[in-house]
């Protein structure tokens, strides 16, 4: 894939989904910025890093629309130009049925999920859109399945959905694509640790997911836009 020299955003680029998109693009020559909120993730993040003057990060809160516009900005500054954003930040939880569930875990997640996707997209467009680029972003199986006992979670992830198929109509004659992928369960262990009896054995690694993500950013699928891509089977 053709992604030496561009320069990437990858938003929950310290969480097990996008620590393997961060890692794999910089393996493929990209230059890659991540946004930030523990300085102990990030440092573990560059201490994976094959090469670290490739990789550049910021604390910022991506839920704010101020915050990302100045770390898009920033990002964009330090690379000179900004290519493609995988926006990938989001958060879990499920505490039961909509009466019952807590009215904070709903408001929460909608800022995790759609806030962050919402705001990084409108921080980051205005650069994609002098060269041309892509965007990634993450939904789940949820989001078309339902998720008895996690409404607050499917609802924001519908949502994603309907963000990106928006932004691909939007953006569609102006050169920057955007694709989302749906996965079911992703193997990391912070889901190992929330879910000990499941059947770990069917659901996918980050790296299968992170293959996809970079043939979303890169030129080899310049002809796809608004495409809701499933990312389901174990595949290492």
């Amino acid at each position: 894939m053709s992604l030496e020299g561009r320069a990437c955003l990858v938003t929950g680029g310290t969480g097990g989904l996008g620590r393997a998109v961060v890692l794999a693009l910089l393996r493929q020559g990209a230059r890659v910025a991540v946004p930030y909120r523990g300085e102990a993730g990030w440092q573990a993040l560059r201490g994976a890093a094959p090469h670290g003057d490739g990789l550049f990060g910021l604390a910022a809160d991506m839920g704010s629309a101020l915050d990302a516009a100045r770390f898009a900005d920033a990002a964009a500054a330090h690379f000179g130009r900004l290519d493609g954003v995988a926006a990938l930040a989001g958060a879990y939880a499920g505490s039961g049925p909509v009466e019952s569930a807590p009215p904070a875990e709903w408001d929460s997640l909608l800022q995790a999920n759609l806030a962050t996707a919402w705001a990084t997209c409108r921080a980051a467009l205005p650069h994609l859109l002098k060269q041309g680029g892509s965007v990634v972003t993450v939904s789940s199986r949820l989001a078309a399945e339902g998720g008895a006992g996690a409404a607050g979670y499917a609802v924001s992830k519908a949502a994603v959905l309907a963000l990106t198929r928006v932004l691909a109509l939007e953006n569609a004659e102006r050169g920057v694509r955007f694709n989302c992928v749906v996965p079911r369960t992703i193997d990391t262990p912070g889901n190992r640790a929330a879910m000990p009896g499941a059947d770990a054995s069917r659901w996918t690694s980050p790296e299968a997911i992170a293959r996809v993500v970079l043939f979303l950013l890169s030129p080899e699928s310049g002809a796809v836009t608004g495409a809701v891509v499933p990312v389901d089977q174990p595949g290492g």
